[in-house]
């Protein structure tokens, strides 16, 4: 009776190991198969955001609602998992309010040095507008205030593989909070209520963009770049963090060429770059960095794009 019991349990644990060894590579390839269609198991590589400080033109509010703006959008964007945002973005392009500064000329400048960093898309904007109105009753100890915060702010969207704008838009923050306060005089603390007022405002106008630029991101291709060659072994720069799997497949591009229209001299896009050859992830290093060998083709070099096959 106990081998009957307990005659299977080594066949099940020896099962489980032999099971759980079974190779991992090229795991981004397999398909759950579901009613309606395949459904990929895994989802697509995060692209890399740089988004650059916004900045506060307004009289009110300061630079403590240009960062509350900047966070805000950080915190909302990050919820859909489809982005990475670069640590060093600001090392790269600077405020954007350097941005708005140079008229749009320094961030065409830049470009190209942000291509090599991996980055997808560079995001700026600025908080246009920022005021709070209160309107209150004067009778009594007790007053009643009504009071509307109103802010404008706008966001930007760049693509750096093409060098064109792709987003640009207004929205505004207006809220409007009614509440019993008791009469008091000090303007210390009238300001912080206020603050607290427009900081709010500015969060309900950033939350009314981000899944806008959810979409839109979501449209571009997601292009990573190489970084080093040692030996055999390729080093590119997206990784664990950006959603790259151990087993997935690289093609490798050459850059493309800059097509402007012969009568304007506008940039209309980017030619397609050509195939050199297959890359495969094997490793990972550093905080968001992976390691790959040659799969197929030949002549990869530092500075190639590298996209998902």
């Amino acid at each position: 009776m106990l081998l009957l019991r307990f005659g299977f349990l080594p066949i099940f644990i020896f099962s489980f190991i032999f099971s759980s060894c079974a190779p991992i590579s090229r795991r981004r390839q397999i398909a759950p198969q579901r009613s309606g269609g395949a459904v990929s198991e895994f989802s697509a590589i995060r692209k890399k955001i740089a988004l650059l400080t916004f900045y506060n033109e307004s009289p009110m509010g300061g630079e403590d609602l240009a960062i509350t703006a900047t966070e805000e959008f950080r915190r909302e964007v990050s919820k859909s998992r489809e982005f990475v945002f670069d640590p060093e973005a600001e090392s790269i392009f600077g405020t954007s309010k350097e941005i708005y500064a140079g008229g749009g000329i320094k961030l065409a400048q830049l470009a190209r040095k942000a291509k090599m960093s991996g980055v997808n898309i560079v995001v700026f904007g600025r908080v246009k507008e920022a005021r709070v109105r209160q309107k209150s009753d004067e009778i009594g100890f007790v007053r009643k205030v009504k009071s509307l915060a109103e802010t404008i702010v706008e966001i930007k969207v760049y693509d750096v593989l093409t060098n064109k704008e792709l987003f640009s838009e207004t929205v505004d923050g207006n809220i409007s909070d009614d509440n019993l306060k008791f009469y008091n005089t000090e303007s210390e603390e009238n300001f912080s209520y206020r603050q607290e007022l427009l900081r709010y405002s500015v969060k309900v106008a950033v939350r009314k963009f981000a899944p806008r630029i959810v979409k839109v991101g979501s449209r571009l291709e997601w292009m990573g770049r190489v970084a080093k060659i040692i030996g055999t072994r390729i080093y590119i720069n997206a990784g664990r963090n950006s959603g790259i799997n151990l087993g997935d497949i690289l093609k490798v591009i050459t850059e493309g060429q800059e097509i402007y229209d012969p009568e304007s001299g506008a940039l209309i896009g980017m030619s397609q770059g050509e195939v050199k050859g297959t890359l495969e992830i094997v490793d990972y290093f550093g905080q968001d960095g992976a390691i790959c060998t040659l799969h197929s083709g030949g002549s990869v070099t530092e500075g190639d794009f590298v996209q998902l096959y």
